[in-house]
Parts: structure tokens; sequence; C-alpha cells
């Protein structure tokens, strides 16, 4: 029985039925779920029941896997899953909720920013894979933007203003937005400011996006304050709703999007509940801009 996908957001996301993902990925699926996400940005798959392998051999089937190493406050003792797993659950090694006060948890609150993950790094992800273990009581939804959209809506003046500009990202600057300022040296270092392109066009549809994100701190060029107040302009614009779908997570979810079109973000939970999501990664395919150290 071929995949069906149904249109659920108000102009992209869509819900995947007739796929049992613990099941090896056949060729023709594979190409059926990339065909959707050029499509769609964001896809949906409900009732999945996956370990740890199967997740990952689910990405694997997709393309060349990014590594978590290096992104969050978490040390290497912390850590509770593999590092080709994003570990982006509110759990310490234990399993136990992180304290309101831990640094690991005041850390990962930037993550209610809308953000694309990984456009830190010199070359971003491609596609976030994240999956539900457990959920919340309420809360803790996950929204999604649609970059192309925003685009496309821009008057032609904003566009042509928006073309050739370079960002400087950074989770250093995400962080500081919401007064988490105490970085150690080795923590700066490992997270300072890598370029992105401002605009990008997807390589299998041509299509032109928005390339925004909470880490985007600067434009080569230009003053800092005007800088920062134009890239908040854009995202304001671009985080209407007309653009953002809103996910209610289930047990079982699995959601995939896409980081090259798409901006997301936590909304907040019960800290004293347990949330445990785990996200797999595609790597992207190349630097966005030319990286200059």
């Amino acid at each position: 029985m071929p995949i069906t996908i149904r249109q659920i957001g108000p102009c992209f996301a869509g819900e995947v039925a007739g796929i049992d993902l613990a099941q090896p990925l056949s060729p023709e699926n594979a190409e059926a779920i990339h065909a959707g996400m050029d499509e769609y940005a964001v896809l949906v798959f409900h009732g999945q029941q996956l370990k740890a392998k199967q997740q990952l051999a689910f990405t694997k089937s997709l393309g060349p896997i990014e590594t978590s190493l290096g992104t969050s406050l978490r040390a290497e003792t912390d850590r509770r899953l593999p590092p080709n797993f994003a570990d982006v659950s509110n759990l310490d090694k234990d399993n136990k909720p992180f304290a309101v006060d831990d640094r690991r948890r005041l850390f990962a609150i930037g993550n209610r920013l809308w953000h694309s993950d990984s456009s830190f790094k010199p070359v971003p992800a491609k596609y976030s894979i994240l999956y539900a273990l457990s959920v919340v009581s309420k809360g803790g939804n996950t929204e999604f933007a649609d970059m192309r959209s925003a685009y496309d809506a821009l008057d032609h003046d904003r566009k042509e203003q928006c073309e050739g500009l370079i960002c400087e990202h950074s989770q250093i600057f995400s962080r500081q937005q919401l007064g988490f300022t105490e970085f150690t040296d080795e923590e700066r270092e490992r997270f300072k400011p890598v370029r992105q392109s401002l605009i990008r066009s997807h390589p299998s549809t041509g299509r032109k996006s928005l390339y925004l994100s909470s880490h985007a701190g600067s434009i080569v060029g230009w003053p800092v304050p005007e800088a920062r107040f134009f890239l908040r302009d854009l995202v304001e614009f671009a985080t209407q709703r007309e653009f953002v779908y809103s996910h209610k997570w289930e047990l079982g979810d699995l959601v995939i999007w896409d980081n090259q079109r798409t901006m997301h973000r936590a909304r907040p939970f019960p800290p004293e509940e347990a949330r445990d999501m785990r996200r797999t990664t595609l790597a992207g395919p190349a630097p966005t801009a030319e990286q200059v150290a």
C-alpha cells in the first residue's frame, strides 16, 4: 500500500499515512518522503513505535546523518543517548527532569525562540527528525513557520534588500536574548559565529526562502543595531499565523521538518513533567556562504 499525504497546515505541513517506520524503508517510500518534504516541508507520522536503532536506521535511509556532539551544555558523562541523537528532552542521565535552575535546562529554553537547527554550524542541517517517547499533560507544542511562503509574501523592495545578505549565527547570540550570558572560554570557542546566506534557493525545487533563526545576530557589513532590528522585523513578518503550523504532540508521533525552508520553536510546558523527545538530523549538503574565520 503506497503512502498518502494530506495537508494539515495553513500553507504547508502534511500528515503521512500508510507506513510503519519501524520497518526498513523501501527506495520507493524514501522517494515519496523526499517528494513530500519538497512540497510540504513538514511531515507528521502518527502512532509509530520505534527503538533508537530503528529511528537511526530510518534516518540513514534518507541521507547522511549529522552528529549532535557539542551542540548543548550536556557533558559527555551526562549523555543519555548515542552521539547520533540530539537529546532535546528535559531529562538528566537518570531520566529525571532537570531542576528549574539547572544550567542545562536554562540553556535549552533558547529552543523556545524561533530558530533553524544547526544554523550555527558551518554546514547547517537538512532535515530534523523528532520522535516523542513521552509527552506532557499540557503545553509543549512545536510550532513551524514556512519560510518559502514568507519570502513569497515580501514586497519587491524588501526582497531586493535581502538579496545577497550574509548573517552571522551563533548559539551565544540566541541565548543572550534570554539573559543567558555566562559561557566558559571553551563554550565561546565552540559556539563562535558562522556565516549563512539570508536567502536560500532549494536545490530540488529552486524555490526561494528566508533563512532566519534566533541564532542570527548580525549582518556582514551592517551596524549591529540596524542589523538586529532588520532581522527581528523579518522574523515578526515570517511568523504571522498564516505561515505557522502548530503541532500538538501525541505519544508515538514522529515529525520531520526541513531546516532549509522552515523555522520552528518549542512552547512552554510544566518543568516537573518528563518530556522525552529524541532527534536525529540529516546533514546539509554544503555551507550556504563562504566561511571566514
